[in-house]
């Protein structure tokens, strides 16, 4: 376990959890701060959670709170969280050191939960949808770090794919120039986030856990740079309508482009304006998909952790 940083606060509960070589399952705080409003944020945080230690895993939910890089949360840091809001800056990899040398607080990207989970030693990560490709890229270069954090931190993030606001055949091309395996769970496509479809194909179907697991396993053991992208499609009841989500997103992209929407503020703007243009169905959608990515990411962690503990009797015999 890789847990030896200065900067760096590990909740005991998930201490316990990795020394003991159970499986543990990673969180963002995006999601709680810019995600949707309070007291909502605070009540599917903590629903996740619950989730997690249902299916048998321990829950970290990753943030940065007074300079300090936390692995896991309290109830109560949680709370904070969800209250401050959108007043927390969203932090990626290049606001790291800034953000703890002045003491403030930061809420975690897909880029720096994952960077904070490998510091823990937490190899597994459930989130709702990564970032990517944008639309319009070749003109604005706008290229979420997810992705290259992805190219080398060894790390298995658990998704619905990329948000469905991208250009998904470029954010699949990238990934393949940056030797990123993309497995999908039960399905050769790539799941859209609000839809299970997307028309495009993943590298490799994985049809349970234990398969995704041993891949993951093969993966680390050949010491190959980083992570693996584990896609889940939406589950049927909660999925939306193509037309009707892509056409809320269509209007969505335009409007942002009209007002000069940029940078780290044009995902929360976007996801904001889709919401309020499905009337909460797209949120609603996100909350059941970040639900069901908690509970694979957890039985995937727990094969994981199962398989290591049969490697180590077996040479213990």
């Amino acid at each position: 376990m890789n847990c030896r940083n200065e900067y760096l606060d590990i909740l005991p509960e998930v201490r316990e959890a990795l020394e003991a070589g159970k499986p543990v399952v990673a969180l963002e705080s995006t999601i709680i701060s810019h995600g949707m409003p309070y007291p909502q944020n605070v009540e599917t945080a903590l629903n996740v959670e619950k989730i997690i230690r249902e299916s048998g895993a321990v829950p970290a939910t990753i943030a940065i709170i007074g300079g300090r890089l936390k692995a896991g949360l309290s109830p109560e840091e949680i709370e904070y969280f969800g209250k401050k809001g959108r007043q927390i800056a969203k932090a990626s990899r290049r606001d790291l050191a800034a953000l703890c040398s002045r003491g403030e607080d930061g809420a975690t990207t897909v880029t720096t939960t994952m960077i904070i989970a490998h510091m823990a030693g937490i190899q597994f990560f459930a989130t709702g949808g990564i970032g990517g490709v944008h639309r319009g890229a070749e003109k604005t270069m706008d290229i979420s770090a997810d992705l290259e954090e992805l190219a080398h931190t060894p790390v298995a993030v658990i998704c619905a794919g990329a948000k469905a606001i991208l250009d998904l055949g470029l954010t699949l091309e990238y990934l393949e120039t940056r030797g990123v395996p993309v497995i999908g769970f039960g399905t050769e496509e790539l799941p859209a986030f609000y839809s299970r479809h997307s028309g495009l194909r993943v590298d490799y179907r994985m049809d349970t856990p234990e398969e995704i697991a041993a891949a993951f396993r093969a993966q680390r053991g050949m010491g190959l740079q980083g992570g693996m992208l584990i896609t889940n499609p939406i589950p049927e009841a909660y999925a939306m309508d193509d037309g009707v989500i892509n056409g809320a997103i269509d209007q969505a992209v335009a409007e942002a482009e009209e007002q000069g929407i940029r940078g780290k503020e044009i995902t929360p703007f976007l996801l904001a304006r889709v919401a309020e243009l499905t009337g909460g169905d797209s949120l609603a959608s996100n909350i059941q998909l970040v639900y069901n990515n908690a509970r694979l990411a957890s039985r995937i962690a727990a094969a994981y952790t199962g398989m290591a503990k049969e490697e180590k009797t077996a040479e213990q015999k």
